[in-house]
């Protein structure tokens, strides 16, 4: 069949358009076989240039689902990306191509040099950055760049642009940063023989339209759905749509809208009066495609419909109410005077969620359905990763892998987090937490040895709960042979610990050299994971990663903090993008983002994150280029990004059936919808197709009834299973909060400290009893002593630095007030007696234990029981009430002799506060009074009426048969360790 004649004007321009409601691929099959199916070798000897590999594979399948059997495919040849070399090939690329291009500069080593380049312009000035943020800064630097290469802007002309009042300043800092492009870089590309790749796509698209113009191919040349309307592939276009077997197909450029409307989208010419440049419309879909309109030389007159379609088509219905939906603003009255017809959205349904959880749920639902039917194929659009990632792991627990033709960046898959892990792990000193996210890593130790492995993360696991130990592997050391109870976890610790060592010396120095750092992380990864870190596809961009540094780094920074390599690693593996194996994909089903999603038709379309800033996103600002000094340059406004969603939103709107999700909500507050959305609704009004069903399917899927809740906990264990052994401690608990007892003492449920914990209360507590139970032992209480061996315990390494730097100078107050009172109390003829002692003894059919402080001899002969405290002392109404009787009980246990080597009646009973009190640290205070003054307990009373509080209790809870109810007395139960258990927050005040 002959080739189509020229659209209209006359000047022979083959310019067509596939719009929104026909299937682009399919629909761009169809004619071209009409045009050349009947010459198998003519298809075979065509070109079709398509704007990525995503749309080159949408048209190849286009051509497998047409052909019904084998046929010869034309050459299919992506544009768009940086991969243009790999892409192309000998088309645009021949390899007697005279004279040679220099090869593109390879990405990273022009990174590397920027971000040399930047560090040192930054230390010129007096603002020096480290080697992450000068790599950052340099990857801004690289796309403001190739923004300049690409719409053809000499650099040359930033240093010529004025940028106006209130912005010279900015301006003045991003100049210095621009003299590298200006100066420096240059030399540097002619160094290296190497010039942008940026650059040279453009000299390989010129080239190729040079070539095409003097010599037309002898096949057939489409040029199909480019929307770029860069310089360069508008020149090749005009030559493709200008050649005998040449044409040029857009995707949706709107051949029915008014002429006032696309006139009003610009971009407009300068006011001949006032110099002024009326503001063009950069947000509407179509501005791209009229810009690009322009650029090639054609009039849209000369745009003609392009006469084939598909199976896979909506109606023309579709297609009138999209273009309506999306007029420029000020054209929208419009909608009150359109037909029905022209604004109906039938085969569209709306769903709105009420959070991304539910909406990733709803939409992946949604593609079950559609694997559930028969030859029926489905696609999920989503600019929203996090959406696109949630839908493909409720696909997998169903068995369905389905490809996010986006990909996912490294950083996320298990190796980029094993690198990552190393690294932080290493410039934090080994930290318990980023050194146990390291070793239970799924990479480490994989294979057969991994449960072995785990079991000694878990040992080492438990023994790192607490405050932080000291830095680095030898404070680990240190910590682990502290106490026996850890000696397990150190006997494994042995053995990770040599895989370690690489990473701790190439980072333990305060500065390094990226080579060398990226050299330990490798040894480090190959130790801990082995092939393991470098298999799949995600492995080999990790190691492809790091052997480009190795190579390239040499020529960036020259110096690197270990403390700064995690973050520019980080940065470096989100900009990785990787993809599934062809093999892994389901046929069927496919997650695109909206670069990925151009070209493509599937039987139902889901269009989600349908809310503002998603889709469209917000525009990211330039930290370089101001607006207006953009707008001087003729670069592209920042806006421009919206005008490109809302057309990837009316391409994919066109499929024959389409879904349409929101969250009310994201994962901070409330949202907006899409403008695109609004759109929808404002335009059909009440006609808004909005379906509630498969919301309330994702409700109910994984949703439960309406919850009731329990009543207050409070179990009864027979008499065999209650405790007949109690510590003077637990008493309180038993009294206070009874189920919270049974959980530590009959289900021995105890809690565990946090890892890396701020250290609390009871750790401070412990710390200062340790150095008063020393300066007893070691020292015989000599106040001379206190001192120096409290600032020994602050020196020790193993010393958590909250303690050093908050509690120090309360401390050393406070154990100076102890030594005064030491002192004082010596003077007056009382002696300490024992420290940290145990005991033991029967009441009321109960072997109660107990642990004191400190017993003295009174003055009279008498026993006085002391109990250090770091914080306030119990109130006299606590003690009235029944609890904190603990001095009471001890006191018992005493009089009964049941601390070794003490006897005697318990006459005093003190609490020694080291909390502040008044102006000044320390305090002693009763809970008796040998007249029961200020009403506390008479002293010679206060050992009885502790037994008899005790003997009442153990009656009831230990020998009886009393439940074991929850929070009993509350207000004498601050603990909150069992409130989840109990279930606390579903009866707490309901049954007053």
């Amino acid at each position: 069949m002959a080739d189509a004649p020229a659209a209209t004007g006359g000047r022979g321009l083959r310019l067509h358009t596939i719009p929104a409601h026909r299937a682009f691929a399919d629909a761009l099959v169809a004619g071209l076989l009409r045009r050349y199916g009947d010459d198998r070798l003519a298809l075979a000897r065509g070109l079709v240039l398509v704007p990525n590999n995503r749309g080159g594979l949408a048209v190849r399948e286009a051509f497998v689902r047409a052909s019904g059997g084998a046929l010869l495919l034309p050459r299919i040849v992506a544009l768009g990306g940086e991969e243009l070399d790999a892409g192309v090939g000998a088309a645009l690329d021949p390899a007697d191509a005279v004279p040679p291009l220099p090869p593109a500069v390879d990405p990273l080593q022009r990174r590397m040099i920027l971000a040399r380049l930047v560090e040192e312009e930054r230390a010129a000035a007096g603002r020096p950055v480290d080697a992450a943020e000068a790599v950052r800064l340099a990857g801004e630097l690289a796309r403001t760049l190739d923004q300049l290469i690409v719409e053809e802007v000499p650099p040359a002309r930033l240093a010529a642009i004025d940028p106006g009042e209130g912005l010279s300043d900015h301006w003045e800092t991003a100049l210095r940063l621009f003299r590298i492009l200006l100066d420096r870089w240059p030399a540097e590309r002619e160094r290296l023989g190497c010039i942008d790749a940026a650059e040279r796509r453009i000299h390989l698209l010129d080239r190729q339209a040079a070539r095409w113009r003097d010599v037309p191919p002898a096949g057939f040349v489409c040029a199909a759905g480019i929307t770029d309307p860069a310089p360069a592939v508008a020149r090749l276009l005009r030559v493709v749509a200008g050649m005998p077997r040449g044409m040029v197909v857009f995707a949706d450029l709107d051949l029915t809208m008014a002429d006032e409307e696309w006139t009003a989208l610009g971009p407009h010419d300068p006011d001949p009066a006032t110099g002024l440049r009326r503001r063009a419309i950069e947000v509407h879909p179509q501005f791209h495609l009229k810009l690009l309109l322009e650029r090639i030389g054609a009039d849209r007159a000369e745009v003609s419909r392009w006469a084939a379609a598909s199976e896979h088509d909506a109606t023309a219905a579709r297609g009138r109410a999209i273009a309506n939906a999306l007029a420029p603003a000020r054209f929208t009255a419009k909608w009150t005077a359109l037909d029905a017809a022209d604004r109906r959205l039938t085969g569209v349904t709306a769903v709105e969620l009420a959070t991304p959880a539910e909406e990733a749920q709803a939409v992946a639902l949604k593609l079950r359905e559609a694997v559930e039917t028969p030859g029926l194929t489905a696609a999920l659009v989503t600019p929203d990763r996090m959406l696109a990632r949630r839908v493909a792991a409720h696909c997998r627990r169903w068995g369905i892998e389905v490809d996010d033709s986006a990909g996912r960046a490294l950083a996320i898959l298990p190796p980029g987090t094993l690198l990552t892990a190393i690294v932080e792990a290493a410039a934090q000193d080994f930290a318990p937490m980023a050194l146990l996210t390291l070793l239970k890593h799924p990479l480490v130790r994989a294979g057969e040895g991994r449960g072995e492995w785990l079991d000694g993360v878990r040992r080492l696991d438990r023994a790192l709960r607490g405050p932080r130990p000291a830095p680095g592997l030898i404070g680990l050391d240190r910590h682990l042979a502290a106490t026996p109870e850890r000696a397990r976890a150190a006997e494994w610790w042995r053995e990770a610990r040599v895989l370690l060592e690489p990473v701790a010396r190439g980072f333990g120095a305060e500065v390094a050299t990226l080579p060398g750092l990226v050299a330990c992380l490798r040894e480090a990864a190959n130790l801990l994971a082995g092939d393991e870190a470098w298999r799949g596809p995600a492995g080999r961009a990790a190691a492809d990663l790091l052997t480009g540094l190795e190579t390239q780094a040499p020529l960036g920074p020259r110096t690197i903090a270990p403390a700064g390599f995690a973050p520019l690693l980080r940065l470096l593996m989100d900009e990785i993008a990787i993809r599934l194996l062809p093999r892994e994909r389901h046929a069927r089903l496919a997650i695109y983002g909206l670069m990925e999603a151009r070209l493509q038709s599937a039987d139902l379309m889901i269009l989600s994150g349908l809310n503002e800033g998603t889709w469209p996103g917000l525009p990211a600002p330039d930290p370089w280029l101001a607006p207006r000094v953009r707008a001087d340059l003729g670069l592209p406004g920042l806006e421009r990004g919206i005008g490109v969603a809302a057309h990837d939103f009316g391409q994919a709107l066109g499929a024959r059936e389409v879904v349409m999700t929101r969250a009310r909500r994201d994962a901070r507050s409330p949202a907006l919808a899409s403008r695109f959305w609004l759109r929808l609704e404002a335009m059909t009004g009440e006609r808004f197709p909005r379906d509630a069903t498969l919301a309330a399917w994702a409700r109910t899927l994984d949703g439960i009834a309406v919850p009731t809740p329990v009543d207050r906990p409070a179990p009864m264990p027979r008499k065999a299973l209650r405790p007949r052994q109690i510590s003077v401690t637990e008493v309180d608990r038993l009294k206070a909060d009874p189920f919270a007892f049974y959980a530590r003492r009959i289900l021995k449920l105890s809690p565990l400290d946090a890892v890396d914990a701020d250290p609390s209360a009871a750790w401070r507590g412990t710390a200062v009893h340790g150095v008063l139970e020393a300066w007893a032992r070691e020292d015989a209480c000599d106040p001379e002593r206190l001192l120096p061996r409290a600032l020994m315990l602050l020196a020790d390494p193993s010393t958590h630095p909250l303690l050093r730097a908050l509690w120090q100078p309360r401390l050393i107050a406070a154990f100076e007030w102890v030594a005064a009172r030491t002192i004082a109390d010596r003077a007056a003829g009382r002696e300490v007696l024992a420290v940290e002692g145990r005991g033991t003894a029967e009441l009321a059919g109960i072997e109660l234990t107990g642990r004191f402080d400190r017993v003295d001899r009174m003055p009279d002969g008498g026993l006085g029981i002391v109990d250090y405290k770091t914080g306030k002392a119990p109130s006299v109404a606590a003690v009235r009430g029944g609890f904190n009787l603990q001095l009471g009980l001890l006191g018992a246990i005493a009089e009964q002799g049941g601390f070794a080597g003490i006897g005697g009646h318990a006459t005093a009973f003190e609490y020694w506060s080291l909390a502040k009190k008044g102006d000044a640290f320390g305090a002693v205070s009763s809970p008796a009074d040998p007249a029961g003054k200020g009403g506390r307990i008479v002293t010679e009373d206060f050992v009885r009426a502790a037994r008899d509080s005790f003997a009442e209790a153990a009656a009831r809870w230990l020998t009886g048969e009393e439940p074991f109810t929850a929070k009993l007395h509350p207000e004498f139960a601050p603990y909150a360790e069992y409130d989840q258990l109990m279930r606390r927050d579903e009866w707490y005040g309901r049954d007053a």
